[in-house]
């Protein structure tokens, strides 16, 4: 393997760790992280994010660097649209779950929803992150690697964050009122940042007006 390559590889690595941590996508996944009562919960609920996420962005990457096509503008961007959608209601299932765990006790991480939330990620990014791929290498194998070293580095990137932030949810576990504090005040960030993602993609960049 050419050095070049391999530094181009490295690179990617870490490019994916930094990835994982935008903002859209921790605000996603602390709604999961914040439902669990057990730390490696909250830290395999990252890992599921970042095997969704992974495995969007190597099917549909591969699929248009064989195509050699990319995404429409108004598709690339319809897509980050349903991101913030998805954030408004992970924000909303945030406030209801609450009293689901009053009369279970707890509440088992949804590892299928973790996944889900990373398929979403990835199939938004999906046309930025072939673009960056079909700009860095020449064959599509390399494209292949590089997008499984990113995703590698997006799931450690999001294993840590999310066992980071899962240590407030664990540790006031048995504090119900401070514990359904944290868990509303994740969810209203959520609903929020979502309501803003939306009207910033809609208003700001033009996106309404390519609909209508």
């Amino acid at each position: 393997m050419e050095t070049s390559f391999f530094s181009i590889l490295i690179l990617g690595f870490f490019l994916g760790i930094k990835h994982a941590l935008e903002p859209d996508h921790i605000i996603a996944v602390s709604t999961i992280a914040s439902k669990s009562k057990k730390l490696w919960r909250s830290s395999l609920a990252g890992v599921y994010w970042g095997i969704g996420h992974t495995l969007t962005l190597f099917i549909f990457g591969m699929i248009l660097m064989v195509l050699r096509s990319s995404i429409s503008e108004r598709m690339s961007m319809s897509l980050e649209f349903l991101v913030g959608i998805m954030l408004v209601y992970l924000g909303f299932t945030s406030f209801l779950s609450y009293k689901k765990q009053v009369h279970t006790h707890h509440e088992k991480t949804s590892y299928l929803k973790s996944l889900g939330i990373g398929f979403v990620h990835g199939l938004a990014g999906s046309a930025a992150m072939v673009v960056l791929t079909m700009s860095t290498v020449t064959h599509v194998w390399q494209g292949a690697l590089y997008i499984i070293i990113f995703g590698i580095g997006t799931c450690l990137g999001m294993l840590l964050f999310t066992t980071v932030i899962g240590i407030p949810f664990v540790t006031t576990k048995k504090q119900v009122t401070l514990n359904r504090c944290l868990m509303q005040v994740t969810g209203a960030v959520s609903i929020i940042f979502g309501l803003y993602y939306m009207y910033n993609l809609g208003v700001s960049n033009g996106l309404f007006s390519l609909w209508f």
